[in-house]
């Protein structure tokens, strides 16, 4: 009955679940994607971009630690308009510093506290979803905020790079178009944050949950955290979280970097505005069709009969990377091809990863184990991706493949097929149940 009541009187779902789950993909994908193509265009080496923007990851790493502490102060909707708040602030001040030379420092402070921010609201907004909306409008509308956060993913990954590519050939100036980029984003939370002040309707269970102290948080946590690493089949578990993702983890710094360097330097020769339309709208749309093909695989086969071929269509296809470092086409269509396959490939692949978290959580306190796995996840690609600078270096002084041109990216890419075998290896592990994830 409450929750009938709560529908009634509240504001439509429909006024407020798009955009905040475009609110919450948007920071994501500012600070984990144009980062790095920001940061190599305005000349910071591929060592410092990797490993300080590796950094911006570590909010999500940590986020299963400081979440439950979020219940103890204020609601999930104040939780949620605060963080839309700094996130504005924070994109301003990017955008206000980058004309400086000392921008690189400056702004990555801004991008820590935008990536803090962010991770909280994905905490608070996602339960305030939970609070708002009855089991049947939650199951109702579960499609409709997954295609809100994949349009902020076109948005943050394609509509935004093409922008600013775009801006570099009229302004002329990468700083200035980057800084218009991020001066935008500020204004679109200053509209968001109102939007929100305004429309999210307050649930009538939002508040902080009564006899719950910091006390009692650390001991549940210290619990949850012990049954945790208790669980049978942890070390397998733990293997795999971190190490299945190993060659896209290495691959996600590089990628961008890769594409705009000039043939010269065994880049693609790319302009800015050409990798926002072949990561941000071939790839996405790419790893969307992938995704959706595993998950129809999986409900008719179950995990334990897909985890193989899902595996080798997670790693095989990085090779494309290995023809497209060797040969530096320069036909647009087919680049944009070999990186649609291998982003499906990704996206087919990917699916099993996520199954087999759900899976490892089975049991009491499976919503805090499964946090839990999200947070190795997270650290699977954070880690690799701090070292993915620093290795093309290394591997740039070693004559491998006698191309008759720069050899980093090259040997870099045969590195990370490499890395393959490590996925091949942590699968070998792996004891699943025959029929979980069949219809």
């Amino acid at each position: 009955m409450k929750n009938e009541k709560r529908t009634s009187r509240s504001a439509s779902p429909w006024l407020w679940i798009p955009t905040l789950y475009i609110a919450e993909g948007l920071p994501y994908f500012a600070v984990n994607t144009l980062t790095v193509l920001m940061y190599v265009k305005m000349n910071i080496s591929l060592a410092e971009m990797a490993f300080f923007t590796g950094w911006l990851y570590l909010p999500w790493v940590i986020k299963p630690f400081w979440s439950p502490f979020i219940d103890l102060f204020k609601t999930k909707r104040g939780w949620t308009i605060a963080m839309e708040a700094i996130i504005c602030l924070s994109m301003a001040g990017v955008g206000f510093l980058l004309p400086f030379s000392f921008f690189f420092s400056a702004t990555l402070v801004f991008f820590w506290i935008m990536a803090f921010a962010s991770a909280t609201h994905d905490i608070a907004a996602d339960g305030y979803y939970m609070l708002e909306l009855s089991d049947h409008d939650q199951a109702a509308f579960v499609g409709v905020r997954s295609t809100f956060y994949r349009i902020a993913s076109i948005i943050g990954q394609g509509g935004l790079v093409m922008l600013a590519g775009h801006l570099e050939e009229t302004m002329g100036n990468v700083a200035s178009a980057w800084k218009t980029v991020f001066l935008i984003l500020s204004i679109f939370f200053l509209c968001i944050t109102l939007y929100h002040s305004r429309f999210m309707p307050k649930a009538s269970d939002d508040h902080p949950v009564p006899g719950v102290t910091a006390k009692t948080i650390v001991k549940d946590f210290a619990m949850t955290f012990v049954t945790f690493f208790r669980k049978p089949g942890i070390i397998a578990a733990l293997g795999f979280m971190l190490l299945y993702r190993l060659p896209e983890a290495l691959c996600i710094k590089l990628v961008q970097p890769f594409l705009v360097s000039p043939l010269s330097e065994g880049g693609l020769g790319l302009t800015t505005k050409e990798v926002g339309f072949v990561n941000g709208t071939v790839g996405v749309i790419a790893l969307l069709a992938g995704g959706i093909l595993g998950g129809l695989a999986i409900s008719r086969g179950g995990l334990k009969k897909w985890l193989w071929p899902m595996a080798l269509s997670l790693t095989l296809p990085c090779g494309v990377y290995c023809y497209l470092s060797m040969f530096q086409p320069v036909d647009f269509t087919l680049i944009c091809f070999a990186i649609g396959f291998e982003q499906f490939g990704y996206g087919f692949g990917f699916t099993a990863f996520m199954l087999y978290l759900i899976y490892f959580s089975r049991g009491e306190n499976k919503t805090s184990h499964y946090a839990f796995c999200t947070a190795f996840m997270a650290l699977g690609m954070m880690l690799p991706g701090m070292a993915a600078g620093w290795l093309h270096e290394r591997l740039s002084d070693i004559l491998i493949f006698s191309s008759g041109g720069p050899q980093g990216y090259i040997n870099f890419f045969w590195f990370v097929m490499a890395c393959c075998l490590v996925t091949f290896a942590v699968c070998l592990k792996l004891k699943i149940d025959p029929g979980f994830g069949k219809k």
